[in-house]
């Protein structure tokens, strides 16, 4: 039985994917983002507002891990500009504090790690 899941959210489609060990999982979200962002940025859209590629999310990567009532979740958002922002939580997501590209993956596994261990 694995222990860690990425979900990949890339405009309609939702990859799973599952994992016995959090390093292989963390290489996996790098090498995912690292696709998502060689595509190149996204064009700014107009609706009721504008949206300027950096307010856009191109992807969406999320690492969960086992639990029952909350289990450890965190992932990183790839702007339409390929900006990376690191967050912690399922449902309601906060932004995790990192610097740099290699940051942002820094944080979620320590983001998972500790709050694996509560």
């Amino acid at each position: 039985m694995s222990v860690w899941k990425l979900t990949v959210r890339h405009g309609p489609q939702v990859v799973r994917s599952e994992f016995d060990d959090l390093d292989e999982a963390i290489a996996e979200l790098r090498r995912r983002a690292e696709e998502v962002r060689a595509e190149g940025d996204l064009e700014p859209v107009s609706s009721l507002r504008d949206f300027a590629p950096e307010q856009r999310i191109h992807a969406r990567l999320e690492i969960s891990g086992k639990g029952l009532l909350r289990p450890p979740t965190a992932g990183i958002d790839v702007h339409g500009d390929g900006s990376m922002v690191a967050f912690e939580g399922g449902i309601s997501r906060e932004p995790i504090e990192a610097e740099g590209e290699d940051g942002v993956f820094d944080a979620v596994r320590a983001c998972l790690e500790e709050t694996s261990r509560r």
